[in-house]
């Protein structure tokens, strides 16, 4: 069965506010969350980036039953993979008795070259990400850990603190070499927008939970959308693998000067107050293999998101 979540976007609200989001998705009834991992917002109008696992500790006190995952984290160069391996067992023992996904990647710049690390390219960065998800497991195990590899040192290393489940590491992917990898070193697969990467993905042995996450900015009129979302979201419309390898909010500035609200009315956001486009997209992700779906509500208007979906959008499914 498909479940249905809701976004924590941590480059637009503070900590309080995304935990208050929190127990409103669960008392409007949707499935699970997913929290994004950012050292800086995409662009200043954004206005936020708490740490992420501090952020999740009062998710866990202000709800009781949803399901959360990180989508994703980079446990490359920001965040050591030892590091990771205990924040990640933290937080799942704090959603004891729930689902905790434990989301990867290889990151963008943006938030993982801060302390002035080489930023490589992306078939390194998998290598990177392969090598630190053997790390992570090891540690999961509760043993004592030593790790000498060609990305990173461990040693002396023990997690005392562990859930009783393992959460599952999910990866991102985008293309169909990245999907290939993800099916070789992962336990489930994650990506932004219906992509039919999850195909490789499976035709590769991928097993597991398949996350899928739409964009959205639910407002009184389609043109008060896209106006919200031009402000508070022209990163959407940026192409390829730019959003990879701009270094900080200023450079992301500059580049979405050339993205104008008619390229985001145009492009794959779903934007105004009408419910059926959403029961759609939710559809054709499902349609496409996936059977964890999530919303990104775009803006400040959280509640309009909930109601539409409390009201028309969840009943549907």
């Amino acid at each position: 069965m498909t479940e249905i979540g809701y976004t924590l976007s941590s480059e637009e609200h503070g900590p309080n506010d995304l935990v208050d989001h929190a127990r409103n998705a669960e008392e409007v009834g949707f499935d699970f969350l997913s929290i994004s991992d950012h050292y800086h917002p995409w662009v200043a109008e954004q206005g936020h980036a708490p740490f992420v696992w501090s952020t999740l500790g009062g998710v866990a006190e202000a709800t009781t039953d949803i399901d959360v995952g990180i989508g994703v984290s980079a446990p490359i160069m920001r965040i050591h993979p030892a590091l990771y391996a205990q924040a990640s067992a933290t937080a799942a023992t704090m959603f004891e008795g729930r689902e905790f996904y434990a989301g990867v990647g290889t990151g963008e710049s943006l938030n993982e070259h801060i302390y002035g690390d080489h930023w490589p390219e992306h078939a390194v960065r998998m290598e990177m990400l392969e090598e630190a998800i053997d790390v992570i497991r090891s540690l999961w195990t509760g043993e004592e850990v030593s790790h000498r590899g060609e990305h990173y040192t461990v040693e002396n290393a023990q997690l005392f603190t562990l859930p009783e489940e393992t959460p599952p590491i999910c990866v991102s992917a985008y293309g169909e070499r990245a999907a290939q990898a993800a099916a070789a070193v992962g336990d489930g697969f994650w990506a932004v927008g219906p992509q039919d990467t999850v195909e490789t993905w499976e035709e590769n042995g991928g097993e597991g939970p398949r996350f899928c996450q739409l964009t959205a900015c639910v407002a009184d009129s389609e043109d008060e959308a896209v106006s919200t979302a031009h402000e508070q979201w022209p990163n959407s419309g940026l192409a390829g693998e730019m959003s990879t390898i701009l270094p900080t909010p200023t450079h992301f500035e500059q580049a979405t000067e050339m993205v104008s609200e008619e390229d985001i009315a145009e492009g794959s956001m779903l934007c105004g107050p009408d419910a059926q486009p959403h029961i759609d997209s939710i559809q054709q992700a499902i349609d496409a293999g996936y059977d964890h779906v999530y919303i990104h509500q775009v803006g400040d208007d959280q509640q309009a998101l909930f109601d539409l979906y409390e009201e028309e959008v969840l009943p549907s499914f």
